[in-house]
């Protein structure tokens, strides 16, 4: 979910030398394209008209061109928002699905500290970002992962450092 720690697990992955794709890149520069500012309303709307117009996979298509350029073997994904974004990588190689999980008072903590312009600037706006995602199917990528790991109490450095140990025993054991 929005806020729980994906940006801050993939930090700590790209920090310790692996390559990494911001699916919500995708999305601002999408909305930066259209001459809109990236706050939190214009890029929800983005993310929804791009989804409803070329279906629930298009921002992990867009990502997949990325993926393609960098030739490496194992790439960190930041943002996966659905079950048909995971389908759409599956297609080019072996995926491993990591979830991070927070409360919901953490996450509001946590995306209001970072200060990103597409960030809720009030509970309100928090609960509608949350359901707006679950809509397009989090919840399913969520419920779906190899693995998952809890960002209550964790310090950024514990959380990464988790993320980095259990992402580097995955490339150690791809048969």
């Amino acid at each position: 979910m929005p806020g729980a720690g994906k940006s801050t697990a993939a930090k700590a992955l790209e920090a310790h030398g692996f390559k990494r794709v911001v699916m919500g890149d995708v999305i601002r520069e999408e909305t930066r394209r259209r001459g809109l500012e990236p706050d939190e309303k214009n890029t929800g709307q983005v993310m929804l008209e791009l989804r409803e117009k070329y279906g629930p996979g298009a921002v992990a298509e867009v990502s997949l061109h990325k993926l393609k350029a960098m030739k490496e073997s194992v790439v960190i994904v930041d943002g996966v928002r659905s079950y048909a974004e995971v389908e759409v990588f599956a297609r080019e190689g072996k995926v491993r699905l990591l979830a991070i999980h927070a409360s919901r008072d953490r996450r509001f903590k946590l995306l209001t500290d970072r200060g990103r312009t597409d960030a809720p600037t009030t509970r309100a706006g928090f609960e509608a970002r949350d359901k707006r995602e679950l809509s397009i199917g989090v919840g399913n990528a969520i419920a779906l992962a190899d693995e998952s790991l809890s960002n209550e109490r964790a310090t950024t450095e514990e959380l990464g450092n988790r993320a980095v140990e259990l992402v580097e025993w995955w490339v150690s054991t791809v048969g």
